[in-house]
């Protein structure tokens, strides 16, 4: 497991660099996001990487891989939204957005690492398709608690469903790294 925690920050060390130059360009503009905004970025991106392995053809240059890095991103902003709200400024400290994006990031390594042990890496044996799928699934169950503003009955909530998310996006960019020898996520 301890291959995994390496290859987890070095995936994350790359989603967040893309993230921190995204933020000098564009600053926090995303916090003007409602929560169910930002599940329907990380909706059209898995649903792009759907489309993309079950057809052959590709109409715009970006790889599943920069997707998955955009569901990794996409899926922190949405814990620090559920974390500070919205907002209609978004010009807010660099610092501490990089700080929480630290914080959950580190979150999400701790948690796979528990699920890892429990599991025992199941996900290593799986097709990046499979996990596709899984993401997919927690985007629509997300989407469902926020149609239900929130309230579940014996479902988890929304920061554990961003968590899963992101955490499986991080497996197929880990899966894709062993297959290609690297990693090296375009601009998205």
């Amino acid at each position: 497991m301890s291959k995994t925690s390496v290859q987890f920050e070095k995936i994350i060390s790359q989603c967040r660099d893309l993230f921190s130059k995204k933020l000098q360009d564009y600053g926090a503009a995303w916090r003007v996001l409602r929560p169910s905004s930002i599940t329907d970025q990380i909706y059209i991106k898995v649903n792009r990487i759907r489309t993309l392995q079950m057809t052959d053809k590709k109409m715009v240059d970006e790889s599943e891989d920069d997707e998955f890095v955009a569901i990794v991103n996409y899926s922190i902003i949405g814990l620090i939204q559920l974390e500070k709200g919205l907002s209609d400024d978004f010009n807010e400290n660099k610092d501490e957005i990089i700080s929480l994006y630290d914080k959950y990031a580190d979150e999400a390594k701790a948690l796979m690492e528990r699920k890892n042990h429990d599991y025992g890496e199941a996900w290593r044996d799986m097709r990046i398709s499979s996990i596709t799928d899984l993401i997919y699934q927690k985007v629509l169950r997300t989407k469902q608690i926020e149609d239900n503003q929130g309230k579940t009955i014996v479902s988890e909530g929304l920061e554990a469903n961003y968590f899963d998310m992101l955490n499986y996006a991080v497996f197929c960019l880990i899966k894709f790294s062993e297959q290609q020898n690297q990693f090296e996520p375009k601009t998205i």
